[in-house]
């Protein structure tokens, strides 16, 4: 047991390692943690015998080793995001009777990887694998309202397409709307990806708040022209269960 307090202290090296852009003093460590110096460097010695951190002499800092990436990529193989995801969608469209999704972001495209059908489906477009421009459906809108402007500004150099002939049309206009989900709570789309179908999403976030996947919900949903609805019943479902999946993936939402 007297080996406990150790490891707690080595867990939090690495975790303010892996918060930070790139490689820090020993001196920051310290501070960060509220460490002496000695036991910082006592720490990060065993640390980087183990591979977990590497020492960079030149600019006397510290960075992540080759053995936490191996840790990294081994819980990526193991697909922690899926599994922890799919029954908490299971449970959301057998409580609301609609069709639960998630996805993430590949470039400027929304890529969904796990789809929950109520009892009784609707046929939707959208499924386990489709690629869609992600400023068309609220999953993508919910990921990028939470990326930095530059970012969103590189992935759409060119014109927009959409498909129904509704959604962000310039990057103006995406702007609006990643505007109005920041304001709003959620992302909502209506019509944009099917006709008659309308969508809420949330954001699910890493240990660093960084937008990683969506939670959506998709109904059935008529209105012409668009009648500006942002059904907020749907949307607490879908924020309880993408701030559950946060949480269950380590993760830390914005301002928390």
């Amino acid at each position: 047991m007297s080996d406990v307090p150790a490891l707690r202290r080595g867990l939090a090296v690495l975790r303010v390692l892996a918060t930070r852009p790139g490689p820090i003093s020993a001196v920051a460590l310290a501070r960060d943690l509220d460490l002496p110096r000695s036991t910082t460097y006592h720490l990060l010695a065993e640390l980087e015998a183990a591979g977990f951190v590497v020492h960079l002499p030149s600019e006397r800092r510290y960075g992540l080793g080759i053995a936490a990436f191996e840790l990294g990529s081994a819980y990526l193989r193991h697909d922690p995001l899926e599994r922890l995801a799919a029954p908490l969608l299971r449970k959301l469209a057998d409580r609301t009777g609609h069709t639960a999704q998630l996805g993430v972001l590949h470039g400027n495209e929304l890529v969904y990887l796990l789809k929950e059908r109520p009892p009784a489906p609707e046929t939707l477009v959208t499924d386990v694998g489709v690629r869609l421009p992600a400023h068309l459906p609220a999953s993508g809108l919910a990921l990028l309202a939470h990326l930095p402007h530059a970012h969103v500004r590189a992935l759409y150099p060119r014109a927009f397409v959409t498909r129904t002939g509704r959604g962000p049309a310039s990057l103006a206009s995406l702007r609006r709307a990643l505007a109005a989900v920041r304001a709003r709570g959620w992302a909502v789309e209506d019509g944009h990806v099917t006709a008659d179908f309308a969508s809420v999403a949330h954001a699910v976030f890493d240990h660093n708040a960084h937008p990683i996947a969506a939670v959506a919900l998709t109904f059935r949903h008529h209105c012409d022209p668009p009648c500006d609805g942002t059904w907020p019943e749907p949307a607490a479902q879908v924020i309880a269960t993408a701030r559950t999946l946060t949480d269950r993936i380590g993760g830390r939402r914005p301002g928390a």
